[in-house]
C-alpha cells in the first residue's frame, strides 16, 4: 500500500491531469482502504462487542446470581418466630388482647427526686447524750432492729438506777404476797416500776435492752449507757456526727430510707394541677431511660417563689437509678381522655430500621412483627394506631421476641 501511495505523488509531479484522474481514483482507493480499516475496525468493535456482550452477559449472570442469592436469603430471613409453650413460659412472655380504651393526656412538668417520707425514719436522742460508738457507716446498707449508734447520758443513768431500784422493791412486795403486804405499798411498787420502766423507755432503751439490764440485777450495770437502734430496712442517708460530740435531744444523728420507692417532686401550674388526680400514671424520664410511677400525693397550697403546686409521684427504684437531689422531667395523665388502642410500653420496641413495632400472635405460639404508629405515651401505656381491636400481641417478653427472630429463629422443638 506505500508503493502505491509513492507512485501516486510521483504521477502528480509529471501530470496534473493524470493525478486529478489518479487522486480521485485513489480517493477511491483511499475509500476503499478505509473501508477497510473501518470494516476491520468494526469487526475488531464487532468482536470487542462480542466480547464486551460476552462479559456483560457474564455481568448479567454474576447479577442473576446475587439476585438469586439475595432473593434466597430474604426466603430465608425470618420473618416471623415460634415458641413454644415451655419457652414462652421461661422467657416470661404474656400475649394480650388489645382493645379500644380511654387514657388521659399528658402533662409535662420539671421534678426533682426526693426521698420518700413514707420510707423513711430519723435516728435521734431523746435525752442530752454523748456519742460513744457508731455502727453504720452512710451508704451502708441497714436492717430493722440494727445497732446503729452507742450514746451515754447521765439522765439514762439516773433512770437505769430508778428503774433497777424500783424492780428490787416490787419483786420484793410480790414474793411477801398481799396478806402480808398492804395493798397501798404493793401498788406504790408497781406504779413506781412502771414509771421507772417507761421513762428509760422514752430515753431510748428498748424492750430487750431493759429486760437485759434488769436481768443482771447489777446496780453497777446503770451507767447510762444505751444503743439507739434502726426502725427500717434502708441505706444510712446521712450520719452528720464524730464520736464524743455531745447531742441535744431531737437532733437527726442519721436518716435511714428505703430508696426502691422515692418520690419525685413535679411542679405544675394550678390549672395542670387541677387536671391529675390522686393515682394518675405518670413516667419519669431519668437520662434516657424512663422509669414508671403513679402520684401519690398532691399539695394544696402554692409555693410562694414560683406560684406553682407541688405534686409527689412515687417511682420504684429497684434498680437505684434514681437519686435524692436528682432533675428529671416528669409527664402525667390527665382528666382530659383520648380514646383508641392502648398497649404497655413494654410491648412497643424499635424495629432494625428504626420504625416501632410489636409482635402479634398469628397463631398459637408463633409471632410476626407489626410496625405501629405511636400518638402518645402516658406512664407506663402508649397510645397507638396500626392494629385492629382483637389482636393479640405480645404485652410482656417483646424484647425476647424479638431478639430471637434476629437470631433466624431456633428449633421451636428444642433439637
Amino acid at each position: 500500500m506505500k508503493n502505491r501511495l509513492v507512485l501516486l505523488m510521483l504521477l502528480s509531479l509529471a501530470s496534473p491531469g493524470v493525478v486529478f484522474a489518479e487522486e480521485g481514483h485513489e480517493h477511491d482507493e483511499l475509500d476503499d482502504f478505509s473501508g477497510i480499516e473501518m470494516e476491520e475496525s468494526h469487526d475488531d468493535h464487532g468482536a470487542g462487542g462480542h466480547q464486551h456482550e460476552a462479559e456483560g452477559h457474564g455481568h448479567q449472570d454474576d447479577g442473576h446470581e446475587e439476585k438469586g442469592h439475595d432473593d434466597h436469603s430474604h426466603e430465608e430471613e425470618a420473618s416471623d418466630v415460634e415458641l413454644s409453650d415451655t419457652q414462652q413460659r421461661l422467657a416470661g412472655i404474656e400475649t394480650m388482647t388489645v382493645k379500644r380504651q380511654s387514657m388521659g393526656d399528658a402533662i409535662t412538668a420539671p421534678g426533682e427526686a426526693i426521698l420518700n417520707a413514707y420510707r423513711t425514719t430519723k435516728v435521734t436522742p431523746r435525752t442530752p447524750a454523748q456519742v460513744m460508738a457508731r455502727h453504720a457507716r452512710l451508704g451502708e446498707h441497714v436492717k430493722k432492729g440494727q445497732r446503729l449508734v452507742t450514746l451515754s447520758s447521765v439522765e439514762m443513768a439516773e433512770a437505769q438506777g430508778e428503774l433497777m431500784g424500783a424492780n428490787v422493791e416490787l419483786r420484793r412486795v410480790e414474793k411477801l404476797g398481799r396478806k402480808v403486804v398492804s395493798e397501798k405499798r404493793f401498788v406504790s411498787a408497781q406504779i413506781a416500776y412502771q414509771q421507772a420502766y417507761a421513762k428509760v423507755s422514752a430515753y431510748g432503751m428498748t424492750k430487750k435492752q431493759i429486760k437485759s439490764l434488769i436481768k443482771t440485777d447489777d446496780a453497777t450495770q446503770a451507767t447510762g449507757e444505751f444503743h439507739l437502734l434502726s426502725f427500717q430496712d434502708g441505706t444510712v442517708i446521712s450520719d452528720d456526727f464524730v464520736i464524743g460530740e455531745l447531742i441535744e435531744p431531737g437532733y437527726v444523728l442519721m436518716k435511714i430510707s428505703d430508696e426502691s420507692v422515692l418520690w419525685v417532686e413535679a411542679r405544675l401550674t394550678p390549672e395542670d394541677a387541677a387536671r391529675i388526680e390522686l393515682g394518675s400514671a405518670a413516667r419519669i424520664k431519668v437520662g434516657k431511660r424512663w422509669l414508671s410511677g403513679k402520684v401519690a400525693q398532691a399539695r394544696h397550697t402554692l409555693d410562694e417563689t414560683t406560684r406553682t403546686l407541688a405534686v409527689h409521684i412515687e417511682v420504684k427504684n429497684r434498680h437505684d437509678e434514681l437519686h435524692p437531689g436528682q432533675f428529671v422531667s416528669a409527664v402525667i395523665e390527665g382528666n382530659k381522655k383520648r380514646h383508641g388502642i392502648i398497649v404497655p410500653v413494654e410491648a412497643v420496641l424499635r424495629s432494625p430500621d428504626g420504625d416501632w413495632q410489636l409482635f402479634v400472635e398469628t397463631a398459637a405460639g408463633r409471632f410476626e412483627p407489626k410496625e405501629i404508629e405511636i400518638l402518645e405515651t402516658v406512664g407506663d401505656q402508649m397510645l397507638i394506631k396500626g392494629i385492629a381491636p382483637g389482636t393479640v400481641i405480645v404485652g410482656k417478653g417483646a424484647f425476647f421476641v424479638q431478639s430471637e427472630m434476629a437470631k433466624g429463629g431456633f428449633d421451636p422443638h428444642n433439637h
